[in-house]
């Protein structure tokens, strides 16, 4: 039986990966070079070449909750991050992000938000990073402002995520992990914009205003 559990969560892994894949706007006009409010979106750090994941693996210290890490693979379904209006905050469905806005990023697999707060990260002693509420619902230290040139968030051009409640950006500088989580890297937050902190969107589903609604409202 766990044999069986085991293939069933791996086909159903995969089906995820093909239907996001397919999902993917692949040319075009202007519109679609653009990141949108309610997009499904894989995060890489420019510098390390490692995608922003997180998984239901909580910190051994700290605040003990959930933890973000970077990871080379370009496949893993636990990479895949939803963008979000601040709560009360305006970000309708298909709106391109502009430069400048706040928005959460919630991770699809487990609902929880990008998150940092005045703990110290495990490996480097910089500010801890960890994936926190539930269902989509946290507080006011998920909030990240998107910092880049121009009017709104273009997919190719690379961006900084600072943190609003705390002034940090969202980093890596590539210190990696043992046991349970081996070789991935930790992710964290540092108070200046340098080179570590430079995010580009990769692979995902990219809303747009004239699109019909998703079936499955959680994605």
């Amino acid at each position: 039986m766990n044999t069986l559990n085991t293939v069933v969560r791996v086909l159903t892994r995969w089906a995820l990966v093909l239907f996001l894949w397919s999902g993917c706007d692949g040319g075009g006009g202007s519109e679609l070079n653009l990141v949108t409010c309610g997009s499904l979106v894989k995060l890489l750090n420019t510098r390390h070449n490692v995608r922003l994941h997180s998984h239901d693996v909580k910190y051994g210290s700290g605040s003990g909750q959930q933890s973000v890490t970077g990871v080379e693979s370009a496949d893993d379904a636990n990479s895949y991050w939803r963008v979000r209006g601040q709560t009360g905050g305006p970000c309708q469905r298909g709106a391109a992000v502009k430069c400048g806005q706040a928005i959460r990023i919630t991770h699809m697999t487990t609902g929880r938000n990008l998150h940092t707060h005045h703990f110290t990260s495990p490996l480097s002693n910089n500010q801890e990073v960890s994936a926190f509420g539930e269902a989509g619902e946290g507080d006011d230290l998920d909030v990240w402002a998107v910092q880049c040139d121009g009017e709104h968030w273009v997919r190719d051009a690379a961006v900084r995520f600072m943190h609003v409640g705390t002034r940090v950006y969202l980093s890596v500088t590539g210190e990696q992990y043992g046991h349970p989580i081996r070789g991935q890297r930790e992710v964290h937050a540092m108070p200046s914009a340098n080179q570590h902190n430079w995010w580009r969107a990769m692979e995902g589903v990219f809303i747009q205003p004239s699109a019909a609604p998703l079936r499955h409202d959680e994605l």
